[in-house]
């Protein structure tokens, strides 16, 4: 196959940051996709409707000139959030879910939920309006291995949440583990999505010749293993698994330090990665689904209608783009792809 011509695709989860970093980021996104759900910790995080309406106008006038892209809103959970601002928020009609971070789990989740129980009345409400719920599915208790911390995330947290709010619509967001796969599968109104890098390393890649920072997220790569069963997740033609690429931008400086950032940049070349994952699979025929049909069909919106086009291409990834004041690394600098949106 040298050609696929997809039905232009969306990002269930990325990160775009604010001021400088958001203009230099964003264009990446919006050559790709037609939409993508924001996820909303910036400092401070957006944590209303006004923080959602003001963070909103300033990605809409970051768009480039002659281009079409809907940023589609979330907010912050806190243990302060109030069930009247969840309500808000749906009649908004553009903030389309609610993001629970761990209190210390990753990038700017200190202001995150200490104690998920805390959040039942929003939890309700949320069921009630029929607002999704989007989980960073991690526990921060130190006693616990950070290779599994989504494993007793399910354990603790989420199968109890399940029961005491079945009807509630769950994203468990960017899955890295057979257990969370699974646990999706066999569970009713949760769905996960998927990151490139993901699927395309375990936690081999991080160690590979020495410290590799720009293979560093949360959560964190796996063994091998669970890499296999998150492939066979997102090419098995489930609409419970989608495209969410989780593309975090941090500069150069901020990775490569001795205390590096968590986050993969893949907003540059997303579509190209997720097509090397799904033909090492040989299932380039369940791409499109993934990356373009299941995320709007569960977030109850309507498919896109353009399409794009990738081509079976060699062409080098930078080693660098510009962003702020020390560029910005993407996902595997340097190396060849052998896919290209055209």
């Amino acid at each position: 196959m040298q050609q696929l011509i997809l039905t232009q695709p969306d990002d269930w989860h990325l990160h775009l940051r604010d001021g400088e970093a958001l203009k230099e980021v964003l264009p990446h996104t919006v050559r790709q996709f037609a939409r993508a759900i924001i996820m909303p910790n910036l400092k401070p995080p957006v944590r209303s409707l006004s923080d959602a309406t003001a963070y909103r106008d300033r990605i809409l006038a970051a768009i480039p000139p002659g281009q079409n892209f809907e940023p589609l809103m979330t907010l912050y959970l806190t243990d302060n959030t109030k069930p009247e601002e969840i309500i808000a928020a749906k009649d908004s009609g553009f903030v389309k879910a609610v993001k629970y971070y761990p209190s210390g789990a990753t990038t700017n989740s200190e202001f995150g939920v200490t104690d998920i129980r805390r959040c039942d009345r929003v939890f309700e409400t949320m069921q009630e309006v029929n607002l999704p719920l989007l989980l960073h599915g991690e526990v921060t208790d130190p006693a616990i291995d950070i290779f599994d911390r989504e494993k007793v995330f399910i354990e603790r947290h989420l199968i109890p949440l399940r029961q005491r709010f079945p009807q509630l619509r769950i994203v468990l967001e960017h899955i890295t583990t057979s257990d969370a796969a699974d646990f999706v599968l066999k569970t009713d109104n949760i769905a996960a999505t998927l990151t490139p890098q993901h699927l395309l390393f375990n936690r081999n890649r991080i160690f590979k010749g020495g410290i590799n920072p720009h293979f560093y997220c949360l959560p964190i790569l796996k063994r091998e293993t669970h890499r296999q069963a998150l492939l066979q997740a997102a090419t098995s033609g489930n609409p419970k698994f989608f495209l969410g690429t989780d593309s975090a931008p941090h500069t150069r400086t901020s990775k490569e330090s001795s205390c590096g950032c968590a986050g993969c940049f893949s907003a540059l070349h997303a579509m190209e990665l997720y097509a090397e994952a799904f033909e090492s699979a040989n299932a380039l025929d369940k791409l499109e689904a993934f990356a373009s049909f299941y995320g709007p069909d569960f977030y109850q919106l309507p498919r896109n209608t353009e399409q794009i086009t990738l081509s079976k291409t060699t062409w080098k990834i930078p080693g660098e783009v510009p962003f702020t004041e020390s560029g910005l690394v993407p996902l595997r600098a340097g190396q060849e792809m052998t896919w290209k949106m055209v």
